[in-house]
């Protein structure tokens, strides 16, 4: 299978809230309103570093999405890095190879950028993403944490 990968257009949004909807996770966090979605797509279009990635197969279908977004700092020697989010590819494509190739644009983008680094969070319920991103080279060499904030 050949997937092609592009910047997002604000006609591609439905697509990619369909992409993280479709698993267990996303099935009970995403939610139906567009307008949300086409506001939070237009953000980040301005915030400039910020881009949200499609896949497409040859018929033109969405079957993959992922979000980079470039950040420079001062650790690491200034390393710039590039920290990957959203990631999903469509459910009937899983294990057939489309991950690597969307890992493969990915870090392709993050040396364009400059970047020395590209890291990701997961979900740690995904154990099977977990066994896909340590196949590629990654390590799981930190703690995450996550709060919410009220209002």
């Amino acid at each position: 299978m050949r997937v092609t990968f592009r910047d997002a257009r604000a006609e591609d949004v439905p697509a990619v809230v369909a992409l993280l909807a479709d698993d267990m996770l996303g099935a009970t966090r995403e939610r139906q309103d567009m307008d949300l979605y086409r506001a939070a797509f237009e953000a980040m279009r301005a915030e400039g570093a910020n881009d949200l990635i499609v896949g497409e197969d040859g018929a033109g279908r969405i079957v993959a999405t992922y979000q980079i977004t470039f950040i420079s700092g001062l650790s690491l020697a200034a390393a710039r890095r590039a920290q990957v989010e959203s990631v999903r590819v469509a459910s009937n494509l899983r294990g057939q190879g489309v991950g690597q190739m969307m890992f493969a644009d990915a870090e392709a983008r993050a040396r364009e950028a400059g970047c020395r680094l590209v890291q990701l969070t997961m979900n740690a319920t995904r154990t099977e993403s977990r066994r896909f991103y340590q196949s590629l080279g990654f390590e799981a060499s930190h703690v995450g944490f996550k709060k919410p904030l009220e209002g």
